[in-house]
């Protein structure tokens, strides 16, 4: 695992958005807030705000884990560009299997 670049710690450690689990609505956080790198790319980790979310200590490193969650909050947050840095991956494809799979779980709650 490689830390976080500064410049982007700092910018992300100023947004509201790092200061809260994502997966609050689901009434089982526990633990401080850590952020997970939810994708690799070529064997490294993604180094970018889009592939870095906020989660409390369960649901990044205790029982409540489940990293294709992690990926549905993270590439739903992703823009055209970001995909275009990394075409060797088929963000469309997984963009509609992970939608499909938890866009009712969560956007209903």
């Amino acid at each position: 695992m490689h830390p976080i670049p500064i410049k982007l710690k700092e910018e992300m450690a100023a947004d509201p958005y790092y200061k809260c689990c994502v997966r609050w609505r689901e009434g089982t956080c526990s633990g401080r807030i850590t952020w997970e790198h939810c994708w690799l790319y070529a064997g490294k980790q993604i180094q970018e705000k889009w592939a870095i979310i906020p989660l409390c200590w369960f649901h990044h490193l205790g029982d409540g884990l489940i990293k294709e969650i992690n990926h549905w909050f993270s590439i739903n947050r992703m823009t055209k560009n970001d995909e275009e840095k990394y075409p060797r991956k088929n963000w469309f494809q997984i963009r509609i299997y992970l939608n499909k799979k938890y866009n009712k779980l969560f956007n209903n709650a």
